[in-house]
């Protein structure tokens, strides 16, 4: 999601798949406090300065104000989920915490047919995605 508020490997292929006709923005609760953190280590490894963090917090909760990401709230579910992902995943692919509880959200969306696709660009979480039967996009790699 940060690829859409600073220019990054995978950017533009991100802008592309959000204006394609017919797609919704869905995020967990969880990526809002997640993006934050991205924000905050562009800033500490000096990628970008400390207005331009003010300023990409402004457009991303401005986005959020407008509607233009649909929140699922977290549930007690899905850190049940969470917790059978990294069983059965953590060891031979390395998926961590916060990424088996943003898969969880997902698999319960793609359950109930609310989303189709996992857009990610973390390799572990890509793979460990399709394992579980998500169709998988990371605009880091254009696939």
């Amino acid at each position: 999601m940060a690829k859409l508020y600073h220019p990054e490997i995978g950017s533009e292929r991100m802008e592309s798949l959000v204006q394609m006709p017919g797609t919704r923005l869905i995020v967990s609760q969880l990526s809002l406090i997640e993006i934050q953190s991205v924000f905050a280590t562009k800033v500490r490894t000096g990628v970008i300065g400390r207005a331009s963090l003010d300023q990409l917090r402004g457009l991303f909760f401005s986005d959020l104000a407008k509607g233009r990401f649909e929140v699922v709230l977290l549930a007690h579910r899905h850190f049940q989920s969470a917790e059978t992902l990294i069983r059965t995943h953590a060891v031979d692919y390395a998926l961590r915490t916060l990424d088996a509880i943003q898969l969880s959200v997902a698999l319960d969306l793609h359950h109930r047919g609310a989303a189709s696709d996992l857009v990610a660009a973390d390799k572990n979480l890509c793979h460990v995605a399709a394992l579980e039967g998500l169709t998988v996009l990371n605009p880091s790699e254009g696939s």
